[in-house]
């Protein structure tokens, strides 16, 4: 962990951390001073990043009993799902839908996330699912739009602790990278439509992964 941080950005992270990798588990409750003691920090820190988690709707703070790790809910997995449609769909129909210059600019950047994501599938999931949120990342901050940025970080954060063990098969994967390549694809042609179809068929695969209702 980084040193330079502040104490409470330090328990902030490592709490976060903990929280979207599973480690801490939905309906466990942590305490203050465990998380204090795990960083090597006072309470008032910890404190103070409990807030902020509570704030996301990663916690729910019981006074003098510690952080209740929100489960998850099928209310909020259909709502992740939606809203990335939301996002993504709009934000990839406004890159489709730049000059050609702009689209050029991006193309290589995606073509190199995509690379990541071939050469990883089948040997480092971790590194799979970093390549696949650069990918969106780079098509959302290419849209321009701060407040759709910031919001797509916050689902793919909710998102990750969804993620069921053993849902990420290899043949999932596959299907990941064309979902991407199509993506892809539309944006470098310049097609509108084609971006927000092949965006809805990703979101499509992304809830029946995690269970969305449509």
């Amino acid at each position: 962990m980084d040193t330079k941080l502040s104490a409470t950005d330090r328990a902030y992270r490592y709490t976060k951390d903990a929280i979207l990798t599973r480690r801490y588990a939905g309906g466990e409750l942590i305490s203050e001073g465990d998380i204090a003691t795990g960083i090597g920090v006072s309470r008032t820190p910890v404190r103070e990043a409990l807030l902020r988690l509570e704030g996301e709707g990663l916690v729910r703070l019981y006074p003098k009993r510690g952080a209740l790790i929100v489960p998850v809910s099928q209310a909020e997995i259909d709502d992740v799902i939606e809203t990335r449609r939301l996002v993504e769909g709009f934000t990839a129909q406004r890159v489709a839908g730049a000059g050609e210059e702009e689209r050029a600019a991006l193309v290589p950047t995606l073509t190199k996330h995509l690379d990541e994501m071939r050469a990883t599938a089948e040997t480092d999931k971790r590194a799979f699912v970093l390549a696949d949120r650069e990918f969106h990342r780079a098509i959302v901050e290419a849209a321009g739009n701060r407040v759709l940025f910031d919001l797509y970080e916050s689902l793919r954060d909710r998102q990750l602790r969804m993620m069921e063990e053993g849902a990420r098969t290899v043949e999932r994967l596959r299907g990941n990278i064309r979902e991407h390549a199509a993506i892809m694809d539309a944006i470098r042609a310049g097609d509108i439509r084609a971006a927000s179809e092949a965006v809805q068929a990703h979101m499509d695969a992304a809830g029946a992964m995690l269970g969305a209702r449509r």
